[in-house]
């Protein structure tokens, strides 16, 4: 083993940072014997300076990130501050003083993943990320690395805590969304702002990186198709339990029959309580891999929180020093596929909807007759009447996104539709 060691230079120190910089210290034996030579923690940037970080010498705290990642003497940076910038900036200026980077950044590598991997290729440096999808769950590395001589069909998973914990809580107590959303943040699991997380943005951006590795090709953010989950009501769960099913805000991310296109969705929907996927309770994250040779793959486990994710970073920490040392890089973007990033109008599944209408003879007959004219077929139908009014719900066959969203038009043109209350995708079949 030899006896300088490698130099990290940590930007952030809050929940995830901290972590890093606690396991840094307390595993180094260990670290160093995996990786062949001792690490060191040789600076901490952060916002402000003044506050006791245990276990972290204060004479390695600064605010002047741009400084700590120019030294010319770090081997390796350390990102956990999220955002565009100035992770961007800093990310880049580290690739052009010698430093390899780990990061967590989702967003940022969701935005810009081609533009830093091609910072890091150009200096000849690593950028590794584990971190930045599912917490602790290992998945970018057996998707970019494990399944590298395999074709990767299908990602669906479940990839926001948050999300699935509301979720789970309305369908396991019965719940409104406010009531579960009011639990979650009471627990730590919401943030102040949720918006995040309930209108699908963090769970888009974890798509996008991972459609891009699955299928070779690049997927931006702006690709991917979004759609929150704060309309899901207690009435859509008791629809989904009489389906045999329950509901999750997923991740999609597709490839084309014929193999020529992608698409990458985040959305909530009725999956099968017969889907490994419906069982995944709590803050969970889980990820269905569907391949051509390997077949079904699911990766399970806590998807955020500073212990897990610090445990990716680290993984992460480990490898790319093991490359600094051997004067090798790993794998770096993989984007020769080059598939063409389809719209969601040309997404097929099914669909459950439920409409108010009146309640009279011939509605039924209508509301058949719309979905005949879009070429949406009908699989069941169920109504209920009281006083004049009527539910009517509908779940169709497989169809266009585009050919529903022509039929729900349609629908609300309808005298005798009073409203359309709900319509939801059905996954996992």
């Amino acid at each position: 083993m030899r006896t300088r060691p490698l130099k990290v230079a940590l930007l952030g120190c809050g929940v995830v940072g901290s972590e890093v910089a606690r396991i840094m210290t307390t595993h180094a034996d260990d670290l160093a014997a995996r990786i062949g030579a001792p690490v060191e923690l040789a600076g901490v940037a952060v916002r402000r300076t003044g506050k006791a970080r245990e276990g972290i010498d204060p004479a390695l705290v600064t605010t002047d990130a741009t400084a700590l990642v120019k030294r010319g003497d770090i081997d390796v940076v350390v990102e956990v501050i999220g955002g565009i910038e100035p992770a961007r900036t800093l990310i880049t200026a580290a690739f052009e003083h010698g430093a390899s980077v780990v990061s967590a950044n989702k967003a940022l590598l969701a935005q810009d993943g081609a533009a830093l991997h091609a910072a890091a290729g150009e200096h000849g440096k690593d950028l590794y990320y584990e971190a930045a999808v599912a917490g602790a769950i290992p998945l970018i590395r057996p998707l970019r690395e494990s399944l590298a001589g395999d074709k990767v069909n299908r990602v669906l998973g479940i990839v926001n805590g948050t999300t699935n914990f509301i979720l789970d809580k309305m369908d396991s107590t019965g719940a409104g969304y406010q009531e579960a959303l009011d639990e979650a943040t009471a627990l730590g699991y919401a943030e102040a702002d949720p918006t995040a997380d309930v209108e699908g943005f963090d769970a888009a951006a974890k798509a996008a990186i991972l459609a891009g590795i699955a299928f070779h090709t690049r997927v931006r953010l702006d690709d991917v198709y979004r759609e929150g989950m704060t309309e899901v009501t207690a009435a859509d769960f008791r629809s989904a339990k009489e389906m045999g099913c329950t509901i999750k805000l997923l991740a999609i991310c597709e490839r084309s029959k014929d193999g020529t296109s992608v698409t990458a969705r985040v959305h909530p929907a009725m999956i099968p309580l017969s889907h490994p996927l419906a069982s995944v309770r709590g803050a969970y994250n889980a990820v269905f891999v569907e391949s051509d040779a390997a077949g079904q793959l699911m990766f399970y486990g806590p998807g955020a929180g500073g212990s897990p994710t610090a445990s990716a970073v680290l993984g992460d920490l480990v490898a790319v020093c093991r490359n600094r040392l051997n004067g090798s890089t790993g794998p770096g973007e993989s984007a020769y596929a080059d598939l063409t990033v389809s719209p969601m109008g040309e997404v097929v599944t099914r669909y459950h909807i439920s409409l108010d209408v009146a309640d009279k003879p011939g509605v039924l007959a209508q509301v058949a007759t719309v979905f005949a004219e879009h070429g949406v077929s009908i699989d069941t139908v169920r109504q209920q009447g009281k006083d004049g009014e009527a539910s009517l719900v509908v779940v169709t066959h497989r169809a266009s996104d585009a050919s529903l969203s022509g039929t729900v038009e349609a629908l609300r043109k309808l005298d005798t539709v009073r409203g359309v209350a709900s319509i939801m995708r059905v996954e996992g079949e």
